[in-house]
């Protein structure tokens, strides 16, 4: 097979959860650009709805499937109508995700509850929603699970504090690890991306009033850009890694290679 054909997404289908803006869109647009044709689900429908119209102004297929990721029913109602429009689900990114920033004697219960129902049990409702089409099909397929640095290891507080979101994302790569075993068998490949800090909403007041320190644990001083998840997220979604399964892909600049 020529390289390029193995970063080919043409003619393949792909979820993409919290898709609406932020890393989510742009692991989208990415997708989209090598060729698949893209479902995206958030809570808000009119981010979603726009985010979707830019990508089908660009000339790429997508649908909006608006969906709270820890809500079974919903999930399985977006899978459902993806299948309706495309027919198949080849991909699953799963990027949807939520975080509470206080210190762990000050963590509210319910705020820990929102983080970890969001990162880990919306991972797993969509990972099984999509994975037994997958199985079903017989055509296996890709799923990412978007983790992070912070739970690859302990934090200064001065940097991030929310622990929540930290074990949530510990989780995430643990479940990328057992599924990717369990499903290996079915030709379902179950990968991670566990990205450094980059410019969202999510992290936007951290970058306000931390940016110099965050700066300061990131070897080449920057940032992570617009433009820095797309070749990860073609890689773990194409042929190119079908012998690459239970892997956790950091893209952090350097953060966690010291």
């Amino acid at each position: 097979m020529h390289v390029r054909d193995l970063f080919d997404l043409t003619g393949k289908v792909a979820i993409v959860t919290g898709g609406s803006r932020g890393l989510g869109f742009q692991m989208a647009e990415a997708l989209g650009e090598a060729g698949a044709s893209l479902a995206l689900t958030a809570r808000k429908t009119g981010e979603l709805d726009a985010a979707a119209a830019r990508l089908r102004d660009r000339g790429i297929r997508a649908l909006a499937a608006a969906c709270d990721v820890a809500r079974a029913e919903e999930v399985e109602a977006s899978v459902a109508r993806t299948l309706g429009e495309y027919g198949r689900v080849d991909i699953l990114i799963n990027n949807a995700g939520a975080t509470w920033g206080a210190p762990v004697l000050e963590m509210p219960l319910d705020a820990w509850h929102k983080v970890l129902e969001t990162n880990v049990t919306g991972t797993m409702l969509m990972s099984r929603a999509v994975g037994r089409r997958m199985i079903d099909t017989g055509r296996g397929g890709k799923i990412i699970n978007i983790a992070s640095v912070a739970g690859l290891a302990g934090t200064d507080a001065e940097v991030l504090d929310a622990i929540g979101y930290s074990a949530s994302k510990g989780a995430v790569i643990a479940f990328t690890r057992d599924l990717a075993v369990k499903w290996a068998r079915h030709r379902i490949t179950v990968n991670a991306i566990a990205p450094g800090f980059f410019p969202s909403k999510m992290t936007q007041w951290l970058i306000e009033h931390r940016g110099e320190a965050i700066l300061g644990t990131i070897p080449m001083g920057r940032l992570g850009g617009e433009d820095d998840l797309k070749g990860a997220a073609v890689f773990l979604a194409s042929a190119a890694s079908d012998f690459v399964t239970g892997q956790v892909l950091v893209v952090d600049g350097g953060a966690t290679a010291r």
